[in-house]
């Protein structure tokens, strides 16, 4: 995904979700936002539209039960009533699962649906909903180039010692079972990013990227490739995330099943639904209310940050086994860019990697702050980047647009 300048024109960034609609029109050359917005609640009773334009948020309520359609309608109607149509150059997707079809950024045409439909096993939860969307805003701009940008193909350049699972390889070889990784676009961000921040080509850096939210991944970059992450056929497996649990021995199935007379569905809902943050902290998958309820000595509040704190510490640690040399170590996502208590347990633990956490400057690194937040003199350094996956998605967009 080379992320090159373009003129500055703009780009329509649609992430379609089963029951929402993100979007946003930035300037593909300087990653200035236009507008931006979230269609929420779509199919139910009550949804409706809100969007941020020139500083003033407004909201646009849609009838009961509209969906997608009406939704990017609603969307067509806005950009032309505020004269942003006539600059749009290209429509970017963001999708969720491009299995091993998709190493890079594409135009979208009947082959790469067809694909993004095979893939729909692979991540039932949103090839779906992408696809949805992408159907949708052909039939609304259908003038303008549609461009497919994956959150798998980041990690297309993972070994297969890294994507492989020691399960029976006719597994891998008809059904495509293997790590995938995700999280790709914002890895891919970051990590240049960094690069920049240490005076290097991104070719030259080896990082570790934390993308900490509500789903939460690591990934291992080496000259500039990932070569590992904590994500793997699903977003479910690797850390502690928000309500998902993250690795967990498989036997457990056969226990939840045959002991307790769980159903798949019931497993289901239990792993990625009710466990993570939620599960132990039995209070919120929100790390903020956890953090204040952690303050006042809620003990399971403490034990949520404890474990959600080790558990990465361990992954980026593992990591440094395919990389061997560390230059940088990123925390970005709502949690990684927001939360200090998090970051300074994460980098005390990771202390023999010579990392040193600076107090001063990780409490200034939050709500929207980037920044070193170790010592300058420490041998590795840790940074807090703000991720932007709209602006690697308008870009990709704008550079194939401009190659149609």
């Amino acid at each position: 995904m080379p992320l090159q300048p373009c003129s500055p024109r703009h780009v329509l960034v649609l992430n379609c979700g089963s029951s929402s609609l993100k979007f946003a029109i930035l300037d593909a050359a300087t990653s200035d936002e236009i507008i931006s917005g979230l269609a929420e609640r779509l199919g139910s009773e009550t949804p409706s539209i809100k969007y941020k334009y020139k500083g003033n948020k407004q909201v646009i309520e849609l009838a009961n039960g509209q969906a997608h359609d009406a939704a990017i309608a609603e969307l067509v109607n806005l950009v032309n009533s505020l004269g942003l149509a006539d600059n749009l150059i290209a429509v970017g997707h963001r999708v969720v699962h491009g299995g091993e079809h998709f190493t890079e950024s594409v135009l979208i045409d009947n082959d790469v649906l067809s694909a993004i439909e095979k893939t729909a096993a692979l991540a039932p939860l949103h090839n779906p909903a992408n696809l949805l969307g992408i159907r949708t805003a052909q039939q609304a701009f259908s003038t303008l180039p549609q461009i497919a940008v994956f959150d798998t193909a980041f990690h297309q350049t993972m070994p297969n010692i890294a994507y492989l699972y020691a399960l029976p390889y006719s597994l891998y070889k008809e059904h495509g079972v293997r790590r995938y990784g995700f999280h790709g676009t914002s890895h891919f961000y970051v990590a240049g990013e960094a690069a920049k921040l240490l005076g290097k080509e991104r070719e030259q850096t080896n990082v570790i990227s934390a993308h900490l939210g509500n789903g939460c991944s690591v990934c291992a970059i080496k000259d500039g490739n990932s070569v590992d992450t904590s994500m793997g056929l699903t977003p479910l497996e690797g850390l502690v995330m928000g309500t998902r649990s993250g690795s967990i021995d498989p036997g457990l199935f056969t226990f939840l099943t045959q002991q307790l007379n769980y159903s798949v569905q019931e497993i289901d809902d239990l792993l990625n639904k009710q466990s993570g943050l939620l599960g132990i902290s039995e209070l919120s998958n929100d790390c903020r209310t956890i953090e204040e309820a952690a303050v006042a000595g809620h003990q399971q509040a403490n034990l949520a940050l404890d474990i959600f704190c080790y558990r990465l510490a361990k992954q980026i640690a593992a990591f440094m086994v395919p990389l061997q040399r560390l230059d940088a170590l990123i925390f970005t996502g709502g949690i990684g860019e927001n939360s200090d208590i998090i970051r300074k347990k994460v980098i005390t633990q990771l202390g023999f990697l010579g990392l040193v956490c600076d107090d001063q400057a990780n409490l200034a690194a939050r709500f929207g702050h980037a920044g070193l937040i170790t010592q300058g003199d420490a041998f590795t350094k840790a940074f807090v980047i703000p991720t932007n996956e709209e602006w690697v998605i308008a870009n990709d967009a704008a550079r194939i647009a401009k190659e149609c």
